[in-house]
């Protein structure tokens, strides 16, 4: 007569509150919804929230960063930016605000001489623009809406708003009329932004028709310098618009380890940490 052999306890039906199991794939879906929703995660809440081990909340979110939709971290993850997934500009501007002004504060150091200057969209370029000189003529080019209201009252900069259809998360126009738009100009220094930046994939974004707007900024631009927040280094969205190569300089904050700084600097640009 045959034995049967029984199974043991499935990973995917492990359940410590003797509710009904949830399958492995059902519970980093939602492991990966929280994470989108609330900007990280705690191992040990989740694994209370969803009454599992915390070693099997640690053991999904090391599938998630495998595959690519968020990034380890001490004790939890955040999630990365995707093709299926982009954080909203009312959300960027309540994220590591702290850090954020102290890269734009820094990043505003490298203005030199220039006289014409592309703003890209999102929070730190946002800030960017706040703290740009109010002392000496500059004409701003961007896409943001927000950086064009920021700086519209101030006399001594002349603000050009690409035009375009804008984008509800982050008020900011794309398209043919943004580029085409910029195909005609010559800007003295660009301050880009990106969702991912990365030794091996360079800079890149979620949506195509952003990076059309990103890669005509820089094709236009003399100077260009690419400031973020350290958790941005090593995230790779979905389309690709720069080589690392091809910035001046890196700004970010000291949560980007020094020996990691170096890397990015052997590819060429200055690597500043604030």
């Amino acid at each position: 007569m045959r034995q049967t052999k029984t199974a043991g306890p499935c990973v995917g039906s492990e359940s410590r509150s003797g509710g009904v199991a949830v399958d492995a794939e059902e519970r980093r879906r939602a492991i990966l919804e929280a994470t989108r929703r609330v900007g990280s995660v705690d191992v040990g809440k989740t694994a209370a929230e969803l009454g599992i081990s915390k070693e099997t909340v640690r053991r999904d979110l090391n599938l998630l960063d495998a595959h690519g939709l968020v990034r380890r971290t001490h004790g939890g993850a955040y999630p990365v930016e995707s093709a299926g997934f982009e954080t909203t500009l009312s959300y960027r501007t309540t994220s590591q605000v702290r850090e954020k002004s102290r890269i734009a504060a820094a990043a505003v150091e490298l203005l030199g001489d220039a006289e014409t200057v592309y703003i890209d969209e999102g929070y730190t370029p946002q800030l960017i623009a706040a703290a740009l000189p109010r002392d000496r003529p500059l004409t701003v080019i961007t896409s943001s809406l927000a950086a064009a209201g920021t700086l519209t009252a101030v006399e001594s900069i002349t603000v050009l708003l690409l035009g375009g259809r804008v984008r509800s998360a982050t008020l900011a126009t794309v398209d043919h009329w943004a580029t085409h738009m910029l195909s005609g100009l010559v800007i003295d220094l660009a301050y880009v932004g990106a969702n991912g930046i990365s030794r091996q994939w360079g800079l890149t974004t979620p949506d195509p028709a952003v990076s059309d707007v990103k890669a005509q900024v820089m094709a236009a631009s003399r100077r260009r310098v690419f400031s973020g927040v350290h958790n941005k280094f090593g995230a790779t969205s979905f389309c690709r618009f720069a080589e690392i190569a091809d910035i001046e300089a890196i700004v970010t904050d000291t949560g980007l380890p020094a020996s990691e700084a170096h890397r990015y600097f052997l590819l060429g640009p200055q690597v500043i940490r604030v």
